[in-house]
């Protein structure tokens, strides 16, 4: 994740006042961070689902547009100017750290070094429990530096080779929790972005509980989005391309199959049926939109919370400007009168657990959900065995 656009107030990753930001892809001087920045307000029209205008003489590009609908969500970890883009939020991953590792010295690097060096690490006697607890630590770290640096929140990912077990999920936030706190980061600046298999989406439940504020991801199907909202995850995330990449290449998924069957996009089609969900059953769930393909997916998804989309689609919405005195096609495409198109059976309405969610999710579901853990899983692995290259560090 990214710089942010024009964000909610709502927003669980962002706070209230608004910042002037751009974004650059260039590598000239890069950036060890996933920032979140916002632009200027654009005031809305009057005339309910139109979309907005601007002060006379200002210029509306169409992302001007789309930001006061949803909040956009760069995705790129790159910036050439860190100075420019007056960042307010940040998210850590394993990937974020090879990243970091790549770099010359930095704080960030030195946060890594740090975490190499802990006492407590150093103690254990298998490797394999001594390189975990290193990524642990730089995570912790790394988010630590970030949250110095930006006044909103930290997202920290969970190690995906956890995905299925619950308790171990919540003792690694409650480890991540109190690295951040020894840092004195409060908790109600952090989110935890846990795999959605049964385990994690319980794993969110019980932290929730704790008012530890989760973000469910690689949510492939209407089980998984609805689990979470009941489990109270503070965000969902579906992965709106990966599922129309499913769709093309495969059938015999109950749920892509009826969506194709009435003509709908299978991705486009499990978002607004989750955000039906949630607000007609008033859940606090936020929903976000990644794998984004096109403009099209975006103008397709106005109205969601949060849209994540690739910086060569966000630049080209950047690059057309609108008319500011033109009566836009641009509507909210999510919204409370969705309700009268789903009318959920009581399989859908059921009280969620490990085998209803289990019996519930598609072929495209679980080999998706087994292809991004796969994918994370490996990208942690990687981070111990650079590690295990360069431990012990000087002086150890």
């Amino acid at each position: 994740m990214a710089l942010s656009i024009s964000a909610p107030t709502s927003s669980p990753f962002l706070p209230a006042p608004r910042q002037v930001g751009r974004w650059s892809s260039s590598p000239s001087s890069l950036k060890p961070a996933g920032f979140s920045l916002r632009r200027p307000v654009v005031v809305a029209r009057a005339a309910a689902g139109n979309a907005p205008s601007s002060p006379a003489g200002a210029v509306v590009t169409e992302l001007d547009v789309v930001s006061s609908f949803s909040e956009i969500v760069p995705d790129t970890v790159v910036f050439d100017d860190f100075e420019r883009f007056a960042p307010t939020a940040a998210t850590v991953s394993s990937s974020l750290l090879l990243g970091i590792a790549g770099l010359p010295d930095t704080k960030f690097k030195s946060a890594i070094d740090t975490a190499l060096v802990d006492g407590e690490c150093n103690t254990m006697e298998k490797p394999g429990d001594r390189m975990s607890c290193y990524l642990t630590k730089a995570l912790g770290n790394v988010g630590a530096e970030l949250a110095l640096q930006v006044p909103g929140r930290v997202s920290t990912e969970i190690d995906a080779r956890l995905a299925y077990d619950t308790q171990g999920i919540v003792q690694r936030v409650h480890e991540l929790l109190q690295i951040y706190n020894e840092h004195d980061i409060p908790s109600e600046r952090l989110l935890f972005k846990i795999p959605a298999t049964w385990q994690g989406i319980e794993a969110s439940r019980l932290l929730e509980s704790e008012g530890t504020q989760t973000h469910l991801t690689f949510v492939y199907s209407f089980a998984q989005a609805a689990a979470a909202a009941q489990a109270g995850a503070s965000v969902v995330q579906i992965f709106v391309g990966r599922i129309r990449d499913w769709a093309k290449n495969h059938s015999g998924d109950p749920e892509i199959d009826e969506a194709l069957k009435k003509g709908e996009d299978a991705g486009l089609a499990l978002v607004k049926k989750a955000y039906v969900y949630i607000h007609k059953n008033g859940y606090k769930t936020k929903l976000m939109a990644a794998a984004v393909r096109n403009k099209q997916d975006v103008f397709s998804l106005l109205g969601i919370d949060y849209i994540i989309a690739p910086l060569k689609i966000l630049q080209s919405l950047d690059e057309s400007v609108t008319d500011s005195d033109e009566k836009y096609g641009y509507v909210q495409r999510l919204t409370l009168s969705l309700d009268k198109m789903y009318n959920f059976s009581q399989e859908e309405l059921v009280k969620w657990d490990q085998l209803s969610l289990a019996a519930a999710m598609g072929p495209a579901a679980e080999e998706l959900l087994a292809s991004g853990l796969e994918g994370y899983a490996n990208q942690a692995r990687r981070v111990e065995e650079l590690f295990a290259k360069i431990w012990p560090p000087p002086n150890v």
